[in-house]
């Protein structure tokens, strides 16, 4: 019994890596599901048994993205003991994280487009929104933000970060944009410290 879980996971892994490489690849449009039972080795019927549809598989495969991108921000916070600069840390890894080419598609273009805009609000809160709220009632807490509502903040910013995210991914020199960027969230940052 224990076998057959292992290798049911690492079947749902292999699938879910797999249709990552073909939605980045082609889109979500031009992908089929029996391209990626195939290049997994598994039936059509297999596929559907661990993801109802093509918009089941491209969900797991969008939360896997955001996964990856909170662990990111958070990794990126951690490597320093401010509670501002793991702030500012944190947009910047968000930002870098999203517009990275192997998410770009998938969170920014696909994302909205295939889940629509209430499952990938609901996503976007789940996970980046989430790991941003958690900083600011620590940072307020602390007393080093202003008392304004934390909700109100954290939608703003998030709001702010997936727009800019946008922007950038549209430059060729996404570095160099992303400093303007940061230079911007700053001073906006700057705005709700409590001095």
């Amino acid at each position: 019994m224990r076998k057959n879980k292992t290798e049911t996971e690492q079947t749902i892994q292999n699938l879910l890596e797999i249709a990552r490489q073909h939605f980045i690849a082609c889109g979500y449009a031009n992908v089929t599901l029996e391209e990626i039972a195939k290049e997994a080795n598994v039936t059509r019927g297999a596929l559907y048994h661990h993801f109802k549809n093509k918009k089941g598989i491209f969900l797991a495969v969008f939360e896997m993205v955001q996964i990856e991108i909170r662990e990111y921000v958070e990794s990126e916070a951690a490597k320093n003991n401010d509670s501002w600069q793991q702030l500012i840390n944190g947009c910047r890894a968000f930002l870098e994280g999203a517009v990275q080419s192997h998410n770009q598609r998938i969170l920014l273009i696909d994302g909205p487009a295939v889940l629509g805009w209430d499952t990938f609000r609901i996503m976007d809160e789940k996970y980046s929104m989430k790991s941003l709220k958690e900083q600011l009632q620590f940072m307020q807490k602390q007393d080093l933000i202003k008392p304004f509502s934390v909700e109100a903040m954290s939608h703003c910013l998030s709001g702010a970060m997936n727009e800019v995210v946008l922007w950038i991914s549209d430059h060729l020199n996404q570095k160099d944009v992303i400093e303007e960027a940061m230079i911007v969230l700053q001073n906006m940052l700057e705005g709700l410290r409590n001095r």
